[in-house]
């Protein structure tokens, strides 16, 4: 205990800390972390794979981690693109205390990709996947058991992981006691996010904090998560529907809920939304209506890599929630639309709140209307076909989503493929991970050899 008080004490006097000493020692971290501008860049030229193709993976963080281990068997060399919007679970009381983007979808998509090989890494992931209990207070006993190192989740993480990873969460610690005012709920915490907001506020670069939590989970070199925003600010989603409604707040559009702990984000009894999602857009940190958006600008490490990867994916999910705050960010379509490589949309198998009675088209219509920003600033709008953004559809075998053919065609979409599926009891069907995975090789390898 005294340890972890001497470390939030010294943090506590200084609101700039240099580096701990033993920062410095530890063998699998840098001496020196990148500017904003290089961590987004910094794994891109390590070892890299030319015989893998590269792709850029647009999604959320929950539906497309099932697949993430399979992935792995095709590629490594992938950019996932993940918004920062977040405003459920866990992330909702750090971003209400704190401030700052919502790290949750980040966090989840690091620990999916970190590595397993040893002993110690398997610790390192179970420490920074673990969740606190859902009662308040004993939430708040196991938390200041991990945080004085006594949990027995350090069992078989080393020193130098074990006072890295300490420090942060100490730092965290240290930014709560700074709010007295704002009495912290620790119930159904995540480690992980806990460490990674730490982190964020320590460096002030959500980019330095990826870059941290890559080293720290040995995620691949060639492997890049991207915040489709690179900011330290807080960001509000809402979303206006076709009979005028604002919604204020990404889990108010998707899931609302008025308790604390766990988002049920499978297929649950929320009510249907009043009207269909006309449009997502960005609002002020008080705003209330459409004369509060705000445009934030897009991680230019995205535009990078948009520009270059062999493949640029729509992973299923939540289609307003997850996808669309990337898409309707300035220079996204007009980068996408430039492209000759195959852009593929993986369907999802089941309705939502966010898709009720929506067929395939509809989706297709809802990507390409983010990406041309149809119903934002008319000054800012993109006038794209449906075949500039999407040429190719995996489509989980009997899933609910309709195929319709005919529309799609008359979308320029012709290319529609048929995935094996498997039922999950939560969310419905799904696409069975080694046949997406497959599929997903077969288009990309097929413009390979057309570009070679």
């Amino acid at each position: 205990m005294a340890d972890t008080y001497s470390l939030i004490g010294a943090f506590y006097s200084k609101p700039s800390p240099a580096l701990p000493p033993f920062f410095l020692k530890t063998p699998k971290l840098p001496l020196h972390f990148p500017s904003k501008s290089m961590a987004a860049h910094c794994h891109c030229s390590s070892n890299p794979r030319p015989s893998q193709p590269s792709l850029l993976v647009f999604s959320g963080g929950t539906a497309f981690n099932g697949v993430v281990e399979e992935l792995k068997k095709l590629t490594v060399r992938v950019a996932h693109v993940l918004p920062v919007s977040d405003d459920g679970g866990s992330t909702a009381e750090i971003v209400r205390v704190l401030g700052g983007p919502a790290v949750g979808d980040i966090r989840s998509r690091c620990l999916r990709l970190a590595d397993e090989s040893t002993s110690e890494a398997l610790a390192v992931r179970r420490l920074l996947g673990h969740r606190l209990p859902i009662n308040p207070q004993q939430a708040k006993s196991e938390w200041y058991k991990i945080l004085e190192g006594e949990h027995s989740l350090w069992e078989g993480v080393s020193k130098p992981y074990r006072e890295t990873i300490r420090a942060f969460l100490a730092y965290f610690q240290n930014e709560i006691l700074r709010r007295p005012n704002e009495s912290f709920c620790f119930s159904n915490g995540s480690i992980g996010n806990f460490f990674f907001a730490g982190a964020r506020i320590f460096f002030q670069s959500l980019d330095a904090a990826i870059f941290l939590f890559s080293r720290v989970s040995d995620i691949p070199a060639e492997s890049l998560v991207l915040p489709v925003i690179s900011t330290n600010d807080r960001l509000t989603l809402g979303c206006e529907l076709w009979d005028g409604t604002i919604i204020r707040g990404q889990n108010e559009i998707s899931h609302p809920t008025n308790v604390i702990g766990p988002v049920d984000k499978g297929r649950s009894s929320v009510p249907a939304l009043p009207s269909r999602i006309k449009r997502v857009f960005y609002m002020s940190r008080e705003g209330t209506n459409s004369l509060h958006e705000v445009f934030p600008t897009v991680n230019q490490a995205v535009l990078d890599q948009l520009s270059n990867v062999d493949c640029i994916v729509y992973a299923m999910g939540s289609l307003f929630t997850s996808l669309c705050p990337s898409l309707v960010l300035l220079g996204i379509g007009e980068i996408i639309s430039s492209r000759s490589c195959p852009k593929v949309l993986l369907l999802n198998g089941s309705h939502d709140r966010e898709t009720s009675g929506f067929s395939a088209s509809s989706f297709v219509t809802a990507i390409t209307d983010a990406l041309n920003r149809t119903y934002g600033n008319s000054h800012n709008c993109l006038r794209n076909l449906p075949s500039q953004y999407i040429n190719t559809l995996l489509v989980p075998e009997d899933g609910e989503i309709p195929i319709d053919i005919q529309s799609l065609s008359s979308q320029g979409i012709f290319d529609v493929v048929i995935v094996n599926s498997i039922r999950d009891p939560k969310v419905g069907t799904i696409f069975d991970p080694v046949s997406l995975i497959n599929a997903l090789g077969n288009v990309v390898s097929r413009y390979m050899r057309t570009k070679d």
